[in-house]
């Protein structure tokens, strides 16, 4: 979940929506792209020890990452990206997020996608009661959202890839969340990039400003939506949305 402030490199990155400066073109170094030594990091969002959110029966975010994140690198490794990996790590809060930058680094990554689930902030949360044990929801935002940072050096790939991500999702029918941009999200606000398919920016995440390789962060939908996380434990669901991934992602091969 971004609302986190785990995720955050500082709190004036949660300022409202500014235009994104005037910056000189960049030429981002040469990209081949060859399948099987393609090195993508799919990334689980948080651990066990920092879950993120809870759903709104009281599951923790981390259960849903691990489970999706698990079967986009299976279903990429099936479409012939034999160098993909999980990236599963451990620990609280920032030290988790800097334990992962370096990971991806070390291991000189191509592209790095993580994985999360969405919620929404506290002022937008009603109470209820599921199964004996107090719960909260807010079933008012749905949908799925990608995020990139302009901070990271390979900004206009990671812009890029997240466009086709976004593409491919839209493609099966999803949509993706708009409440971004509302006034409601306060400091959460966002800059919207692409306003087709759902591409944010969001510069203050250490691990799409931090890696060195080009970065998107996938929330797949929202769990704190109440129909939505039961959708979002669906195997239909969720085949669908690695299925996306590896096609935006063979796409995003073909045009390098």
């Amino acid at each position: 979940m971004l609302l986190s402030s785990l995720a955050s490199i500082d709190s004036g990155q949660a300022a409202p929506v500014r235009k994104l400066a005037k910056r000189k073109p960049t030429l981002e170094p040469p990209f081949k792209c060859e399948k099987p030594k393609l090195r993508i990091v799919v990334d689980v969002g948080h651990t066990p020890d920092s879950y993120g959110a809870l759903s709104a029966r009281n599951d923790p975010e981390f259960g849903f990452n691990f489970h999706l994140a698990k079967l986009i690198t299976a279903k990429l490794k099936s479409e012939g990206f034999a160098a993909a990996r999980l990236l599963v790590t451990d620990g609280k809060a920032r030290p988790s997020l800097l334990k992962r930058v370096s990971a991806a680094n070390d291991g000189r990554a191509d592209l790095f996608l993580s994985v999360h689930h969405d919620s929404v902030p506290d002022t937008l949360l009603e109470a209820w009661e599921f199964d004996g044990a107090k719960s909260y929801f807010s079933d008012r935002f749905s949908g799925h959202s990608l995020f990139v940072s302009e901070r990271n050096p390979h900004f206009a790939t990671s812009l890029m890839l997240a466009r086709m991500i976004g593409r491919q999702l839209k493609d099966q029918g999803l949509h993706y969340a708009s409440q971004y941009t509302l006034p409601v999200m306060g400091h959460y606000r966002r800059q919207l990039l692409d306003k087709d398919v759902g591409v944010y920016r969001y510069d203050g995440l250490v691990v799409l400003s931090q890696t060195r390789s080009a970065a998107v962060l996938l929330e797949a939908g929202s769990i704190i939506n109440r129909d939505e996380e039961m959708t979002m434990n669906s195997p239909e669901r969720q085949e669908m949305i690695a299925g996306a991934v590896a096609t935006a992602m063979g796409e995003f091969c073909e045009k390098r």
